[in-house]
């Protein structure tokens, strides 16, 4: 049997509600065109496309946009050179690329989340699943050693922690992408009994300056913040997984792209 974009998508968005409007789609690409293989990531950028073409993959299902905007609105790169060459690259490497955002995040328990948690090896300790966090009751331990044990199942070089490094944790709360912000997590404290929330990224002066208060008080809450790709990647390595066990005929792969930042 052939399998096609339209195959692996309809696949990936079965018995999925989807929101209308949606940011998820294929372009560039044809539904009808035939998989040679499949490259999963957490962005289409620059490395990730060159990447794929080289393995002989030609369809890029990816988490977020290509050019820079959740919305995918291009008018405002106007003839800039970045936007150029990397637009020719997509064009004359003939792949095909499906933005996989809003659905993966609809799945039960969020696709997204449940790699996050998978990654840190902590399936075991979740209470409870929600859209847009997961509770979880871990064993005791410090901050300090949650954000060693992260950063080591990561394999990613550093967090950032606000509170109290030496506070014991077991109630903790994982949120990925872009709910970190203020009030979406500082309720969970109070309502849920966190004793640390694990977020991917939010506004600065928002969770962390509540982190900070709270310490100021003698509050044992912490926040460990490991950025938006990081807390995102995982799903879409699991989401590799899973695809390879659907279309076991087909060469499927998560490749991991270079850190952003650089810390100095």
């Amino acid at each position: 049997m052939t399998i096609t974009f339209r195959h692996v998508i309809d696949s990936l968005t079965a018995g999925v509600s989807r929101p209308d409007p949606t940011v998820d789609k294929l372009d560039p690409g044809s539904r009808e065109t035939e998989v040679q293989g499949i490259v999963t990531a957490f962005a289409a950028s620059q490395y990730i496309i060159e990447q794929a073409a080289a393995l002989g993959a030609n369809l890029i299902v990816t988490h977020e946009g290509v050019y820079y905007s959740h919305q995918d609105q291009r008018e405002w790169l106007g003839g800039d050179p970045v936007f150029l060459q990397k637009s020719a690259l997509i064009a004359s490497s003939g792949i095909g690329i499906y933005r996989f955002h809003d659905d993966v995040h609809r799945y039960t328990p969020d696709g997204i989340t449940e790699g996050l948690i998978c990654a840190l090896g902590w399936q075991d300790y979740v209470t409870e699943h929600r859209a847009a966090v997961s509770i979880l009751t871990i064993p005791s331990m410090s901050v300090k050693d949650a954000a060693e044990m992260v950063k080591r199942q990561l394999a990613i070089s550093y967090v950032r922690v606000a509170g109290n490094l030496t506070a014991s944790c077991t109630r903790v709360g994982i949120l990925v992408g872009y709910r970190g912000g203020g009030s979406m997590t500082i309720p969970l404290f109070e309502q849920d009994g966190l004793d640390l929330i694990i977020a991917g990224e939010g506004p600065e002066w928002e969770t962390p300056e509540y982190i900070k208060d709270a310490a100021a008080q003698g509050r044992n809450r912490a926040l460990i913040m490991l950025g938006h790709a990081e807390s995102e990647a995982p799903g879409m390595k699991l989401l590799a997984e899973r695809l390879s066990q659907q279309f076991p005929g087909l060469p499927v792969r998560f490749v991991q792209d270079r850190p952003v930042f650089q810390i100095l």
